[in-house]
């Protein structure tokens, strides 16, 4: 049995401007003070605590604000309860330092109940499909920021910045940088040719949590302790699936392109399945999409170009941010998947001819060699 975490504090001001807090809305909410304890962190500068009821538990967000700004958690939350998303409603907010009382949604994530050496969860996919065709139905423009060339641009750019300069330690010469500027170009280009909808950012399944009462069924465990996929009976028990997932980390919401979030769920940082079953997933999604009226076109081959082109983009993004997260916030365990997003990366570039120049570029960054399959055999005498 693992133990409760309490939390610690490293600055003793905000600590006691947290107690000040949590004495203020400990009656209305019935807090039990004693139970505080730590529930998780996240890649920024936020990190969660958990603290009883009497009716269950609630979960705290600590966020600096001079390193965090909590107000677009407040409305995109807003957003998505009015969407009939299942997300933390804002039940109290300090907002002048940073604390937030949020409803507890679970302890379990659906990349928490999936075993990554088992079959793929399909009807786990599928909720979060339609979770996610529920919430890009909810769209409206000049609501959220555009995800428009800019901030694409200042996204790709962390590859360069981050990934070669500051972890790979190479700098780029003249005609290396203009290779990449030219392939940022193109995966711009490409990319905001799609219709724009809400964009959650980090639609994946670290984001998105179970119920308790389909979580429940791994609580004993397979033999060896070893997590199966969840089964589809535990699924389908559910009243709503559309609602049925709850969503987390959608504070950094944006208005674009309606490829990015399929492309975050099925293009994962932290976990790969085989191309079949993400080519059967975004057909799924592409169908219901269609089906609801949302522009997904009606040239699935084009649709599914479009998710590869923006997979592209969020890798090479996702690439640098996870060096910067190792070098300059102390955090190593994210570089552990640079395999995976780089493999995405190669794979993609591999695929179109646009985007040859840049495989080669990154295939000379990481050291690979591919042989030349078309070259001849010399002859051996005879």
């Amino acid at each position: 049995m693992t133990l409760p975490i309490s939390p610690v504090w490293t600055d003793p001001q905000r600590e006691m401007l947290f107690e000040s807090w949590l004495q203020q809305i400990q009656p209305a909410h019935h807090l039990v003070r004693d139970s505080l304890r730590l529930a998780s962190a996240d890649a920024s500068f936020r990190r969660y605590l958990r603290v009883d009821t009497p009716t269950g538990s609630l979960v705290i967000m600590d966020a600096p604000p001079d390193k965090e700004d909590c107000k677009p958690f407040a409305k995109v939350a807003q957003l998505m309860a009015d969407a009939g998303i299942k997300a933390p409603q804002v039940l109290a907010w300090d907002e002048a330092n940073g604390f937030m009382l949020l409803p507890d949604l679970g302890t379990h994530t659906m990349m928490q109940v999936m075993n990554p050496q088992a079959p793929p969860p399909l009807d786990l996919y599928l909720q979060a499909v339609d979770t996610l065709v529920q919430w890009q139905l909810a769209s409206a423009e000049g609501v959220l920021p555009p995800y428009d060339r800019a901030l694409l641009a200042r996204e790709l750019e962390l590859f360069p910045q981050w990934y070669i300069t500051e972890y790979r330690q190479v700098t780029l010469d003249a005609a290396q940088r203009k290779t990449l500027d030219e392939a940022f170009a193109c995966i711009m280009d490409n990319n905001l040719a799609w219709p724009s909808v809400y964009v959650h950012r980090d639609f994946m399944p670290r984001n998105l949590m179970v119920p308790l009462e389909d979580a429940a069924q791994f609580a004993a465990g397979p033999p060896q302790g070893k997590l199966a996929p969840l089964g589809g009976s535990a699924v389908r028990a559910a009243t709503s699936v559309g609602a049925h997932l709850g969503v987390l980390d959608f504070q950094d919401a944006v208005y674009g392109p309606i490829t990015y979030d399929i492309a975050s769920l099925m293009r994962d940082a932290f976990l790969s399945w085989d191309e079949d079953f993400c080519l059967d997933v975004t057909i799924r999604y592409w169908e219901k999409a269609r089906k609801a009226g949302l522009p997904v076109g009606d040239d699935f081959g084009e649709f599914y170009r479009g998710v590869e082109w923006m997979g592209l983009q969020r890798h090479l993004k996702v690439a640098g941010i996870f060096a910067r997260l190792t070098l300059r916030d102390g955090k190593p365990q994210y570089l552990a998947d640079t395999p995976r997003f780089i493999g995405y990366i190669r794979a993609t570039c591999g695929r179109y001819r646009e985007l040859k120049p840049l495989l080669r570029l990154v295939e000379e960054l990481e050291g690979v060699f591919v042989p030349n399959m078309l070259a001849f055999r010399r002859p051996q005498a005879k």
